[in-house]
């Protein structure tokens, strides 16, 4: 990932179209080096309000950065369970720890004209149910996404991840306006 496309302010990229590959995201190369955006328990909590999961309550006491430690460990889960997803593979066994601990249920929502929803609510009573949305969302990636529209950015180092929404599944950059520009003028370069 280029330099021009850093997350300014501790601002998260949401440039994945789907939240657990942004989730990976997180953590991305910049200027050759890998830089990890999730610094502090603060900043997985930010992340998580970023992406449509703030925590409400977290009621349950906790050491610094155990959440921070947590979150990496969910991510480093996702990243192995959708690489080995897409080589036909399938290891459970960590996201299912996540996933026990998510426990979530439906509320009934009435809207101004009368009609009704359901949104999915989560209490965490601890740090791993504070994750469970997010664990529920990769899980939701692995069992019925298409594993041949998640990919990753062909920009020169860039570790991005996304979702091909595309409708001729041609995406080849996390950002047309960054890695997919720098491609498009080292080709032409390379022409001339």
């Amino acid at each position: 990932m280029p330099k021009n496309i850093e997350p300014k302010g501790k601002e998260f990229l949401m440039l994945a179209d789907h939240p657990a590959l942004d989730f990976l995201n997180t953590e991305a190369r910049i200027n050759g080096e890998l830089v990890d955006f999730l610094e502090s328990d603060d900043a997985v909590l930010r992340w998580l309000a970023r992406a449509g999961w703030p925590a409400r309550k977290i009621t349950v006491k906790y050491e610094r950065n155990e959440l921070l430690e947590l979150a990496r460990a969910l991510r480093l889960s996702i990243r192995n369970s959708v690489a080995s997803r897409k080589e036909g593979n399938s290891n459970c066994d960590v996201m299912n720890i996540f996933l026990s601990s998510a426990h979530s249920h439906l509320k009934l929502l009435s809207e101004s004209d009368g009609s009704l929803r359901l949104e999915r609510q989560w209490n965490p009573a601890s740090l791993m149910e504070v994750l469970g949305p997010l664990s529920e969302s990769a899980a939701e990636l692995l069992v019925n996404g298409d594993m041949e529209k998640v990919k990753h950015c062909e920009g020169t180092d860039c570790v991005l991840w996304f979702y091909d929404g595309t409708r001729a599944h041609s995406r080849r950059w996390c950002s047309m306006a960054t890695c997919g520009t720098r491609n498009k003028v080292a080709a032409f370069r390379q022409r001339e």
